[in-house]
Formats: C-alpha cells, structure tokens, sequence
C-alpha cells in the first residue's frame, strides 16, 4: 500500500536542537526551519520565539515546540 502524506500532519513552529558542547553549553533553536540563534536557558527560547511572534503558552504542547535530546529541563549533557 502506498502512503500518502497528509494534510494534517503538521510540524511546529518551534524546534530546539539537542545540547550542544560549549562552556556553557546551549541548544540551538529553529523557527518555521531556519535557525535563529542558540539558548543557554528556557528564557531564551521564549524569547526567540516573542521575537518571531510567537507566544507559547504550554512548553509541552508538542504542536507549538518539539525538543530534540532532551525535554525543557536539559540543558547540559549526560
């Protein structure tokens, strides 16, 4: 059977990239795709995302924001 990509599968707008080795270390955060910068803290990707005009209401919501390598909570690695 072939499968047909639907309509409704949709990404967020948000992605933040797994922990990055740097002193301190950061993850590196997309918007609609592009990359728009590196945070150290939550505060940072909220901010990136205000900047873009985009308010997140829910860190967990995973149509709004999809964490890569860890959840809101890793920001060092393991």
């Amino acid at each position: 059977m072939t499968e047909i990509a639907s309509p409704y599968i949709t990404r967020p707008r948000i992605v933040v990239l797994g922990v990055q080795p740097d002193s301190p270390p950061f993850r590196i955060v997309e918007i609609d795709g592009q990359v728009v910068g590196e945070a150290r803290t939550v505060i940072d990707v909220l901010e990136a995302a205000a900047s873009y005009g985009i308010t997140v209401h829910d860190l967990d919501d995973p149509e709004v924001i999809r964490w890569v390598g860890g959840d809101k909570f890793t920001w060092t690695r393991h």
